[in-house]
């Protein structure tokens, strides 16, 4: 079965600051030929937005939904409370100041991104959310891609490709260093 051309994943975010972090996932997928739609959804500030949102993914065939949020990072419970279709939350540790100072300076967590972890990996049951590590947006991607290569043999050799060449890196790495020792081997890669 070919991939189609159009969306299979829905990339969301509460702001437009999460952008920092939720790009890694749109980059896995491209890198995979995956299509994708973004879109800034806010549970808090747009929350019928957000319904009409998860009625346009299941309208137009995603397969798979990430949702980042920071902070109280209700999104990813919320559009899964909303639609059958799988959703993987990014708990984001950056957030934007959003009282109106121009700044670009990004601030963190009051509690380093725990708040919004807890927030989407403690969803009740029956709305659930599977979740990744702390702005770990390329993991959420790479996830959604294992999901869609349940359905498409082609991707699922794309995927495995891809743990081999994992798998020889590290190799190549290791046995770099079992050749130069451990003190030249830091110096020469991390210099």
């Amino acid at each position: 079965m070919m991939i189609p051309k159009k969306p299979l994943v829905g990339i969301i975010m509460g702001s437009s600051s999460d952008s920092k972090v939720m790009h890694n996932a749109a980059k896995i997928l491209d890198d995979f030929g995956i299509r994708h739609e973004d879109q800034i959804v806010s549970a808090h500030r747009t929350p019928t937005r957000l319904e009409e949102y998860a009625k346009h993914a299941e309208a137009n065939g995603f397969k798979v939904i990430i949702a980042g949020a920071g902070g109280s990072a209700h999104l990813p419970g919320m559009v899964a409370s909303h639609t059958v279709i799988p959703v993987v939350g990014v708990p984001i540790m950056v957030y934007n100041d959003k009282s109106g100072k121009k700044s670009d300076e990004f601030k963190f967590s009051a509690f380093g991104g725990m708040d919004s972890l807890l927030s989407i990996v403690e969803m009740p049951n029956g709305s659930p959310v599977a979740t990744v590590g702390i702005n770990k947006a390329a993991n959420a991607g790479l996830y959604a891609l294992k999901m869609l290569g349940n359905e498409y043999p082609e991707l699922r050799a794309k995927l495995k490709k891809f743990k081999q060449t994992q798998h020889n890196s590290v190799v190549m790495e290791s046995d770099e260093m079992k050749k130069s020792g451990l003190v030249r081997f830091v110096q020469k890669k991390f210099k």
